[in-house]
């Protein structure tokens, strides 16, 4: 089910001249990272160079995927989560929200949302589903709160509780919009047993190369981003009950061989905290 006839129908004419190819975007790139192929010669140029300055960066693109499906199976398969809104979905690749979840939970409903029109455009690979769950896509802004919940009504039961995903967007909101009261925002809106899943790049005097990729991405590549200090991230859980280990490195949230040595650091810190 969609609210965008032209997700399920026909790409419309509109939403092809919604799309830049000219300029590099981050959801491209980011998919161009993982391997992916909805991308242009824009993207992985600046791809390739944004890599250069930061040989690392695709291995923290992997590592919030990854860091995604850990977290997703977590919530569904040990706190019976049934219920996910998925905001800032980038553009389809392995894993996404609603495989991991039905694949444990059939069951399970999905709501994802993102503004990007490339994204919608490849809708149809995020609204398969389960006979027995439902998956959803709206073409909505994060910051457009409101219009967001009253549209993911339709689809999930806001009595009962939900796992909210910002994974790599609240980047896009500057320090002058507020990004922590638009978090709150939402958190505020779901019902108690309902949890934050968050991640975001960070900046840190030990990974100087970092700041070299975002600056140039900020002077070439669109939207622009903000990074933000280790903990400026953990503020955007205040007032929630953070899960063990806290806020960490993407790839060190409970690692799937937690046995094995530590895996590597990486600038995309994430986190999952409940709602009491």
């Amino acid at each position: 089910m969609t609210d965008n006839p032209a997700a399920t129908n026909d790409v419309a004419v509109s939403l092809r001249a919604r799309i830049n190819t000219g300029q590099p975007h981050t959801a491209r790139i980011w998919n161009y990272w993982l391997g992916g192929k909805d991308n242009y010669e824009v993207d992985r140029a600046a791809g390739d160079q944004i890599r250069g300055l930061h040989p690392g960066i695709g291995d923290y693109a992997r590592a919030d995927r990854l860091f995604l499906g850990r977290a997703v199976r977590h919530l569904v398969g040990e706190v019976g989560i049934r219920q996910f809104l998925d905001i800032g979905t980038g553009l389809p690749t392995a894993d996404n929200t609603h495989e991991v979840a039905q694949r444990v939970a059939p069951d399970a409903r999905i709501v994802y949302v993102d503004n990007d029109p490339l994204v919608l455009a490849h809708a149809r690979a995020l609204l398969t589903s389960t006979p027995e769950g439902r998956t959803d896509y709206l073409d909505e802004d994060l910051r457009n709160v409101d219009a967001i919940l009253e549209h993911a009504s339709r689809t999930l039961d806001f009595s009962k509780p939900v796992a909210l995903i910002l994974l790599g967007v609240v980047i896009f909101i500057g320090d002058e919009e507020d990004p922590y009261g638009l978090v709150r925002k939402l958190t505020d809106r779901l019902p108690a047993g309902s949890h934050l899943v968050l991640s975001h790049t960070i900046t840190s005097p030990a990974m100087p190369d970092v700041d070299e990729a975002v600056k140039f991405w900020n002077e070439h590549g669109t939207p622009k981003l903000t990074q933000r200090r280790p903990e400026d991230v953990v503020r955007f859980f205040d007032g929630l009950e953070l899960l063990e280990p806290g806020v960490v490195s993407c790839s060190r949230w409970r690692p799937d061989d937690d046995a094995g040595p530590e895996p590597e650091e990486v600038a995309m810190f994430g986190g999952v905290a409940r709602k009491g």
